[in-house]
């Protein structure tokens, strides 16, 4: 089987850890202030605050932004439910936007329908968290002039784009910008997370919330959590960052082979970039013109790891269903029916990147997929 995801992990982490073992400091300590300050030089944020997973980066930035009960939150429904999820944690709702066909991105324009709509009515609503799904930039830019035209915070996601960019500047340092490095994602340090901010406020909150509120130590002065990355972690980290700009030279040629051998199939629909977009393929998720299921089964039977990113959009899943949610959103839902992910990471060989082609293209009638696009 070709897996959809394979971390790195060589000779440099393994050593990495052991010198924190034998050093004894296994908790946050000066690995991970050392890890925030390269993470941070690299995306060029002023600061940076580890955390222990992409969801508790999203929570506590939120927080920090004292983002709360009452308050309203615009986002994608088309995304892992931690988005979301982590606005609910805070006491805010979500307030869903439909997406973009091409990116899958959250789209610009209904982003601002929705505030006005949202203003209309009175409601107290305070942010955006838009994500930049599967590597490829959502439009920021745009956002970021709503916000300021609006007063609105931004917290972006950018917990699948780790290099990713728009007009070179990186994700995540276009405002409060948060990421994850579970183990499928493009650097991994097992699980864990990091917020990125220039505003020096936000990141001394940030770090009190993630430790138990202290500022100085055993004294409590708000109530935190228990949000800290280990020096473990933080060593793979180092070690994986170095390599981070190669292993997304990799993905992007792997996707780029990909679309080229893919692109004249009738029942595929490749993943675009956008002008000014560096695209960091954390997914390369292709639309499957005709029964998407068979097509994950058929691929999965022939050695493909496939998987599906995302069969059911967040406000259609029965925990916000519960809530009340009853959103109409084409885009999303036409995407999840649609979409299938194929192996893109940088552990692929040309023998892999072969393999995925000729299964793809055996799939044609077999499964019932036929037609232009």
């Amino acid at each position: 089987m070709i897996p959809i995801a394979r971390p790195i992990i060589s000779e440099e982490e393994k050593q990495a850890v052991l010198a924190v073992l034998e050093s004894g400091q296994l908790a946050q300590g000066e690995k991970v202030a050392e890890f925030e300050r390269e993470f941070a030089a690299f995306c060029g944020a002023r600061y940076a605050v580890a955390t222990s997973s992409g969801t508790t980066a999203l929570h506590t930035a939120l927080l920090a932004h004292g983002i709360g009960p009452g308050d309203e939150v615009i986002t994608t429904p088309f995304t892992f439910i931690a988005s979301a999820n982590a606005i609910l944690f805070t006491g805010a709702r979500p307030v869903f936007v439909d997406i973009e066909p091409e990116t899958f991105n959250i789209d610009p324009n209904r982003v601002e329908e929705a505030v006005r709509e949202r203003k209309k009515k009175g409601a107290r609503l305070r942010a955006i968290l838009p994500v930049h799904l599967f590597g490829h930039p959502c439009d920021i830019e745009a956002i970021m002039e709503i916000a300021r035209r609006y007063d609105l915070l931004v917290i972006e996601d950018a917990c699948q784009a780790h290099g990713a960019s728009v007009n070179g500047k990186k994700v995540g340092t276009f405002a409060t910008g948060c990421f994850s490095f579970y183990p499928t994602k493009n650097i991994t340090t097992g699980e864990g997370g990091i917020i990125l901010t220039d505003d020096e406020k936000v990141a001394e909150k940030a770090r009190m919330i993630r430790d138990h509120g202290m500022r100085k130590r055993y004294y409590h002065e708000i109530l935190g959590f228990n949000f800290r990355m280990t020096d473990i972690q933080a060593a793979i980290g180092l070690a994986q960052l170095k390599k981070l700009p190669q292993w997304n030279e990799r993905r992007i040629r792997n996707a780029a082979y990909l679309t080229e051998r893919l692109r004249h199939l009738p029942f595929v629909v490749p993943p675009v970039v956008k002008k000014g977009c560096v695209h960091v393929f954390h997914q390369y998720t292709i639309r499957i013109k005709g029964d998407r299921d068979k097509a994950a089964e058929w691929l999965r039977a022939r050695g493909i790891g496939v998987s599906i990113y995302y069969p059911l959009p967040v406000h259609q899943q029965p925990v916000y269903r519960d809530l009340g949610y009853k959103d109409v959103l084409p885009e999303a839902e036409r995407a999840s029916r649609e979409v299938l992910s194929l192996p893109v990471h940088p552990a692929l060989s040309p023998e892999d990147l072969e393999a995925i082609v000729e299964a793809v293209a055996s799939l044609g009638e077999e499964i019932g997929c036929s037609g232009s696009r």
